[in-house]
């Protein structure tokens, strides 16, 4: 299992690094959202860094349903996915690459979206030690749920719609945790995270469990 997560996983990123379209997309929309919501703020330093760990999440979570709908669209193109499902891999091992792949690409994103957040809206990045942990810990919360779903609603007409539908009703308590889990290292009380932190944990280890087990019929009905 573990050793086809990992051909899986080099074969999307690799995908990714020759289409460039997470560079040349994905981290653009992400920081076209990270601006347009912090101008609806306002013009007030201090609130916009009060309420940056929520505004980096929502553009991680807005980017996070392109990310998947780029992982499908590249199985659903010259008959990959019949290629996937007749190649023998552990469907299981497939859900772990995918959701690896995935986790990888927004724990960069999320590196650069605190980045350009710090610059822009003035909030200190103190505790990085908890910030990283968080995006971590929601980081595979998400890549989880959104690879499990991205497979659900890949046969459907109208997956590019239902996808958003399932996606982010599902993912609010990880929008909820990781917000909260920053708020508290960026006002520098990192004891206050650690109730979030667990929410988190259980999130991920719930949805990784859930794929890893139902993603072969979910790849089999897709």
């Amino acid at each position: 299992m573990w050793h086809d997560a990992l051909l899986v996983m080099a074969k999307d990123l690799r995908v990714e690094l020759r289409s460039r379209v997470s560079l040349n997309q994905v981290v653009p929309f992400a920081l076209a959202v990270l601006v347009l919501f912090g101008l609806a703020l306002g013009p007030n330093l201090h609130l916009l860094a009060s309420e940056t760990a929520g505004l980096v999440w929502m553009a991680v979570l807005f980017s996070c349903v392109l990310g998947v709908q780029r992982s499908y669209a590249i199985e659903s193109t010259d008959s990959s996915r019949d290629g996937l499902r007749l190649s023998g891999l552990d469907p299981a091992g497939v859900f772990l690459g995918k959701a690896g792949a995935l986790a990888v690409q927004l724990f960069a994103l999320e590196i650069v979206l605190a980045l350009v957040a710090s610059i822009l809206y003035g909030a200190p990045l103190t505790n990085a030690l908890v910030l990283l942990v968080t995006c971590v810990v929601a980081t595979i919360g998400l890549a989880a749920v959104g690879t499990f779903y991205g497979a659900l609603a890949l046969g459907a007409r109208v997956r590019e719609t239902l996808l958003p539908l399932l996606f982010f009703p599902v993912v609010a308590p990880v929008l909820m945790g990781a917000m909260k889990a920053w708020q508290a290292g960026l006002a520098g009380t990192p004891g206050k995270a650690d109730g979030w932190l667990e929410l988190l944990l259980a999130f991920a280890v719930a949805y990784g469990a859930i794929g890893t087990v139902a993603f072969g019929p979910l790849l089999e009905d897709g």
